[in-house]
């Protein structure tokens, strides 16, 4: 997978001027364009991970694109588990890395695992015991 994105000007599809936009990620402004996902923008500055699961501390960015896996969450203005690559960037939107265990206790209701939490897209039988 590449982060190369067609300038506007070479673009065949001709969609017109771009509208940048500016993201702070954990503090850190991140340039990226109008229309563009969170994750299309950190892809576009050549971020490849942004959140780390509860078990081992694995590096997670992008990986299915469409918003089946959960390997993209990220805190998006406050909101945690949201999914980088299905949330339009917005300018000015503060975007913080998600990892390690999460900061609420899992509802133990509802099966004792936090259905939002870091590790929802876990593979099957990782880090269960059989």
């Amino acid at each position: 997978m590449t982060s190369y994105r067609v300038p506007a000007e070479r673009d065949l599809v001709e969609p017109g001027p771009d509208r940048p936009l500016t993201i702070l990620v954990d503090g850190e402004p991140v340039t990226g364009t109008a229309g563009q996902t969170v994750g299309g923008v950190l892809l576009g500055a050549g971020r490849r991970e942004w959140r780390t699961t509860r078990d081992g501390g694995s590096p997670r960015g992008v990986f299915c694109g469409i918003g089946v896996c959960f390997d993209c969450l990220v805190e998006v203005n406050g909101l945690r588990d949201v999914r980088a690559c299905l949330r339009r960037a917005r300018d000015g939107d503060v975007v913080t890395r998600q990892g390690g265990r999460a900061s609420r206790e899992p509802d133990a209701e509802a099966g004792g695992d936090d259905a939002g939490g870091d590790d929802v897209g876990r593979r099957a039988g990782e880090g269960t015991s059989s």
